[in-house]
């Protein structure tokens, strides 16, 4: 079954506060005659605000919150007093997270830093009270600005995992029994396809005590892009990765035509996605004899950086590391 507590998309409605009305006020103190206008300005509503939080993975704590609603500022008072802007409304999010306009589908801007904050929902600014007005023709003003409306508005959120490393291949190509073997992360792994339903992370430890992220994504078949099995649904998850590792396993009637495929997959659902480094491991290589390697080696795309592994035998693995940390460094 699909993890139910990773949740990659939400919706909801966003209103930030109304900002506080000017004051019309007349200063009136023993032995100032005509202290003229002395009204404060309001307060400005609150904003809505999403901060970075590196303790999140996913979007769950805002799946059943429907409106998120800011206070509204306080109007200002005599005294020139302005009124207390309002209470801001922060949303923690994990990194990687992606703000849009739900009607647009416009991006307003990404959550990629640990405490970095951005302003969602903008609160109404605060009215001017009417000391601001006065001037020489019009010393006494009897009027003040109205506090800005706030701004309602439906957003959708869209995790995208931050990963050096995206797995990319068929369902059953071994992408989580790799993951598994190579960090501590503990995916479902069976003999089935689309096992995975969800991505998993995980952390894979190198040399000298780095390390780099990888992220096992659900797989991919043909046609995915025209919505056939999980269809584009997660391949959002792959757009910041640095490396695309390619997975294929031995046993593939054709691995050249099965990269192609997922390369035209991967085309079709954002072209920008070529851009980036690609490498081919092809796996379940305790299947495969020297010669069996060798007529394999003919159908590898030229150019294209390769290891035969096998997550089982643990075969190539420190070599497969080894062509990831080069890429990434390169």
């Amino acid at each position: 079954m699909a993890n139910p507590n990773f949740i990659d998309y939400v919706k909801f409605c966003s209103r930030s506060g109304k900002g506080g009305a000017g004051a019309v006020s007349m200063r009136r103190e023993k032995h100032v005659p005509k202290g003229g206008p002395d009204g404060g300005n309001g307060g400005r509503g609150g904003n809505i605000i999403l901060r970075g939080n590196t303790q999140l993975w996913t979007l769950l704590h805002l799946k059943y919150k429907k409106h998120v609603i800011a206070d509204a500022g306080a109007p200002g008072a005599g005294a020139r007093s302005s009124g207390a802007d309002g209470k801001d409304v922060i949303l923690e999010v994990p990194l990687g997270t992606v703000a849009k306009d739900a009607e647009t589908g416009e991006v307003r801007f990404e959550i990629t830093e640990e405490g970095e904050e951005k302003i969602l929902t903008q609160g109404g600014r605060g009215g001017l009270g009417n000391a601001n007005f006065k001037t020489s023709t019009n010393q006494t003003p009897r009027y003040a600005q109205p506090g800005e409306d706030g701004i309602e508005e439906w957003i959708i959120l869209e995790l995208k995992l931050l990963a050096d490393v995206g797995l990319v291949g068929f369902p059953n190509a071994g992408k989580s029994t790799l993951l598994s073997v190579v960090s501590a992360a503990k995916p479902e792994i069976a003999d089935y396809a689309f096992t995975t339903l969800t991505p998993n992370l995980g952390v894979i430890p190198y040399r000298d005590h780095k390390s780099f992220v990888m992220a096992d994504i659900p797989g991919i078949i043909e046609g995915a892009a025209a919505g056939k099995g999980l269809g584009t649904r997660f391949l959002r998850h792959i757009e910041r990765n640095s490396i695309l590792l390619f997975m294929i396993p031995a046993d593939s009637k054709d691995v050249k035509k099965e990269y192609e495929i997922l390369i035209n997959e991967l085309k079709e659902y954002n072209p920008e996605l070529l851009d980036k480094n690609r490498l081919l491991a092809i796996t379940k290589a305790d299947l495969l004899d020297e010669e069996l390697m060798e007529e394999l080696k003919v159908e590898i795309p030229k150019e294209l950086p390769y290891v035969f592994i096998s997550s089982l035998t643990q075969f190539n693995i420190d070599q497969l590391k080894d062509m990831i940390w080069k890429a990434l460094t390169a």
